[in-house]
């Protein structure tokens, strides 16, 4: 039985740290900046290439 309880313990404790994450993530907007940063270094990446233009 205390197994179990050991168990259900950590598993709160890990949905508990997961749920805070999220929320901090959700607050202050991290998914958009994270998304907004990544799309500048693909762009830069892809500005620099040459394009083969065939006409």
């Amino acid at each position: 039985m205390e197994k179990l309880a050991k168990a259900i313990w950590k598993l709160i404790v890990v949905l508990l740290v997961v749920v805070g994450v999220l929320f901090v993530v959700y607050f202050w907007n991290l998914d958009q900046k994270v998304l907004g940063w990544a799309y500048k270094q693909v762009n830069a990446m892809f500005d620099r290439k040459k394009v083969d233009l065939v006409f």
